[in-house]
């Protein structure tokens, strides 16, 4: 367990009027954010998929982003998942919502449709506090954005329906078990380390390729697309370079035709202080914590 769950409840469904409009005025300015970089950059309104990064957030603060128009949720840490999955499948049930891999039925991972039919409630959804579900949009992706280790992939296989953080065969081949066991299909994405940054995960970006294709062939697995993190440097054109090339790749993964990469469309890049550049660079998902929730108390 991380330090911080000893000193705050990530269960706790409730929050003070005062917090809640916080989060929806974040979500609606975040929402905004990413309306301008699509239109800036030329492409279609609702092209890009804003994904709420929840980690330290507890259940009412969720719930208020889903009640202000977030339709993807994403968690860094499994620990964090298994707190809170029970309290966000019940109140989203309450608003007619499925949350994830929870309420998705037995083929759960096939996201990459259900995130794209949500797209347009994503990025316009109305203000009310808690807004009607429609046919489009009754499916919340829950996705785990940070690092998986082996003893954790049975706490999350029955909540989330994507894993963005695959970096590896090995782990690749333990999930695909997993769910070949369990009898589902799961998302993943293959995180690549476009920086180069020792801090950072990711697998080499000269192994991406046929790291995607190998794990085409698992079952168990749909290969969604790729995901980085932005390059932690000031220079706008590093960034824009890194965010460039893992959509070349991307692309060169699709062109190759390979057995079980017919889907790897997805581009996850782009956190609160890049998201613009990578929607200029082609992110089809942003990962946004800070600008929905504000600065978090703990790390």
């Amino acid at each position: 367990m991380t330090a911080y769950m000893d000193h705050k409840d990530l269960a706790n469904e409730t929050i003070d009027a005062a917090r809640a409009q916080e989060i929806t005025d974040g979500v609606h300015r975040v929402m905004d954010e990413v309306a301008q970089a699509e239109s800036a950059a030329g492409r279609a309104a609702g092209s890009v998929k804003l994904l709420a990064a929840t980690k330290t957030r507890d259940v009412g603060e969720i719930m208020a982003a889903i009640d202000a128009g977030i339709r993807m949720i994403g968690e860094n840490r499994p620990q964090e998942v298994a707190v809170k999955a029970a309290g966000l499948t019940r109140l989203c049930a309450e608003r007619g919502f499925a949350l994830g891999a929870a309420e998705a039925g037995p083929s759960v991972a096939n996201s990459a449709n259900a995130t794209t039919a949500a797209t347009a409630a994503n990025n316009t959804a109305a203000t009310s506090a808690a807004p009607t579900a429609t046919a489009a949009s009754a499916h919340i992706p829950f996705h785990l954005i940070g690092q998986l280790q082996s003893n954790k992939i049975g706490k999350v296989l029955p909540v989330v329906d994507t894993i963005e953080s695959v970096d590896s065969i090995d782990e690749a081949e333990k999930i695909s078990r997993r769910a070949v066991a369990r009898g589902i299909t799961v998302g993943v994405l293959l995180e690549v380390n476009e920086s180069g940054e020792a801090s950072k995960s990711g697998c080499d970006p000269a192994h991406a390729i046929l790291l995607a294709q190998r794990i085409g062939t698992l079952a168990g697995l749909e290969l969604q697309g790729l995901m980085t993190i932005g390059a932690h440097v000031d220079d706008e054109t590093t960034i824009r370079r890194c965010f460039a090339h893992l959509r070349k790749t991307r692309d060169q993964i699709l062109d190759a035709g390979a057995p079980g990469t017919e889907h790897c469309a997805e581009l996850s890049m782009g956190m609160t202080h890049d998201l613009a550049l990578a929607i200029a660079e082609g992110a089809t998902i942003v990962r946004v914590g800070t600008g929905v929730f504000g600065e978090r108390a703990f790390i």
